[in-house]
C-alpha cells in the first residue's frame, strides 16, 4: 500500500519552507517514526518522520525545492522489503572509477546539499566544522566557510607521475589579489533581514539609556554562587537577575509589555520574555514564558536548555513563537553600546552590554565598580520617552538593589 509524505502543518508565522537534506534514497527501507527528511523553515529546522514502516518508493520535492504546508514531498510503500540491486558487468569499473571521489568523502559526513556545494565550488570539506545532526556537514555549513574566506580543495595528483619541478617565482599568486565570492543569504538570513527592514518602516523606534553599578549582583553570586550551584545544579548568572528585574518591571509599566495591532493596543497580562541567543545561522529569540512566576534557577535552566538546542539545531518553532518583552546581551561579545531594534509585534527591546571596571563617586569617594550601560529601544507611537526612562530606572534600582526583587518591591 502507497503512503504519502505530506509536509507537516506550518504555523501561520511560517508561510513555506524548504527541503534541506534527504536523509534515504529511492528504494531504500525505512522504519516508522525514523526521520525521514529535514525542512528548513525562516526559523527552525523541522523533521520530517516516516509514518509507517516500508520502503521509500519515490522523492517528488528534491533538495532545495520550496514547499507549502500539507504539500506532497514523497510516497512510501507500506509494508515492501528494500532489495539489493543485481551486479553488473559494469559495477567492477564504476566501483573502481568511484573509488577516488568514495575516498575523498569518506572522511567528511556530507549531507546531500552541502555534497553537491562542495563539488560545484571544489570546498575541502574536511576544513569545515559540521553543525548538522552528528556533526554532518550542512550545506549552510559550506556557505558560512565560503563567506569567511575558505579555500577550495587541493587538486588531486596523479600517483604515478613524477615529481614535478618547483614553479617559477612569476606563476605564483600575484601579490594583493582581490577575490570575491557571490553567495545566496541563507532562507534565515533572509528572513532576518525583511523583519529588521519591517521594524524599521513600521515603527517609529527611539532609544533610552542608563548604566547600573552591578557590584550588589556580583557580591551576591560571590556569595551564594557556590550553593546555588550546588542546589539547582546550574550556575547563578547575570541574565536571571535582569529577567527577574524586567518581569517585575514590566507589570509596573504595562504599556512597555504591549503590542500595537491596527489601531488598538494589546495589553498583556504575562511576561513572555525572548531571549535572544547567537548561531551560527543567525539570530534566534526562544522565549521563556511566563517568566514573572520563575524562579531563578528556572531562568537559568530554561536559557541554559535553550541555548544548547539552539547550537545542535533542535529548537522547535513553538519555542520560537510570541513573545511581549526581548532581553539581548551584546556584551557576551564585548560590546559596550549600542541601540537594539525591536522585533515587532513587540514594542520594546532591553540591549545589556558588557561589564566594566569604571570609576564612579559614591558617598563623596571615587571608587572602582563593574558597570553596565543598558538602552532601552522602544515603539514611539504608544511608549512615552517618561515611561521607558522610568522602566529603565526601575531595573536600575532592581539590579542595585537587588534584595528589593526578593521581596517584591
Amino acid at each position: 500500500m502507497s503512503i504519502e509524505v505530506k509536509v507537516p502543518v506550518l504555523p501561520e508565522s511560517v508561510s513555506d519552507a524548504v527541503i534541506a537534506t534527504w536523509h534515504k534514497k529511492v528504494g531504500e527501507a525505512v522504519k516508522r517514526d525514523e526521520n525521514l527528511v529535514d525542512l528548513e523553515t525562516d526559523k527552525v529546522v523541522l523533521e520530517v518522520p516516516a509514518p509507517a514502516d516500508g520502503v521509500l518508493k519515490q522523492i517528488i520535492k528534491q533538495s532545495g525545492d520550496t514547499v507549502g504546508s500539507q504539500e506532497l514531498i514523497a510516497i512510501i510503500e507500506a509494508g515492501a522489503v528494500a532489495s539489493a540491486p543485481a551486479p553488473t558487468a559494469e559495477a567492477p569499473k564504476a566501483a573502481a572509477a568511484a573509488a577516488p571521489a568514495a575516498a575523498a568523502s569518506s572522511a567528511v559526513d556530507l549531507s546531500p546539499a552541502g555534497r553537491r556545494v562542495a563539488e560545484e565550488n571544489k570546498l575541502d570539506a574536511s576544513q569545515v566544522a559540521g553543525t548538522g545532526r552528528g556533526g554532518q556537514v550542512t550545506k549552510e555549513d559550506l556557505l558560512n566557510f565560503m563567506r569567511s574566506g575558505g579555500t577550495v580543495a587541493p587538486a588531486a595528483k596523479p600517483a604515478a607521475a613524477p615529481a614535478p619541478a618547483a614553479a617559477p617565482a612569476a606563476a605564483a599568486a600575484p601579490m594583493g589579489a582581490r577575490s570575491e565570492q557571490r553567495v545566496p543569504m541563507t532562507r534565515m538570513r533572509t528572513r532576518i533581514a525583511e523583519r529588521m527592514m519591517q521594524s524599521k518602516n513600521s515603527i517609529a523606534m527611539l532609544t533610552s539609556f542608563n548604566e547600573i553599578n552591578l557590584k550588589a549582583v556580583s557580591d551576591m553570586r560571590k556569595a551564594h554562587g557556590e550553593a546555588f550551584e550546588k542546589a539547582n545544579g546550574i550556575k547563578l548568572g547575570f541574565m536571571s537577575f535582569f529577567v527577574k528585574a524586567a518581569a517585575d518591571a514590566l507589570k509596573r509599566a504595562p504599556i512597555i509589555n504591549s503590542s500595537v495591532d491596527g489601531n488598538d493596543v494589546i495589553y498583556h497580562g504575562y511576561s513572555d520574555i525572548s531571549i535572544a541567543v547567537a548561531t551560527e545561522k543567525g539570530l534566534v529569540t526562544p522565549v521563556l514564558r511566563n517568566a514573572e512566576t520563575m524562579s531563578f534557577a528556572d531562568i537559568e535552566k530554561a536559557i541554559a536548555g535553550y541555548a544548547k538546542k539552539a547550537r545542535e539545531g533542535g529548537l522547535a518553532l513553538e519555542d520560537l513563537q510570541g513573545g511581549t518583552f526581548t532581553i539581548t546581551n551584546g556584551g557576551t561579545f564585548g560590546s559596550l553600546f549600542s541601540t537594539p531594534i525591536v522585533n515587532p509585534p513587540q514594542s520594546a527591546i532591553l540591549g545589556m552590554h558588557a561589564i566594566k571596571e569604571r570609576a564612579i563617586v559614591e558617598n563623596g569617594q571615587v571608587v572602582a565598580a563593574p558597570m553596565m550601560y543598558v538602552a532601552l529601544s522602544y515603539d514611539h507611537r504608544i511608549i512615552d520617552g517618561k515611561d521607558a526612562v522610568l522602566f529603565l530606572v526601575d531595573i536600575k534600582n532592581q539590579l542595585e538593589n537587588p534584595h528589593r526583587m526578593l521581596l517584591g518591591l
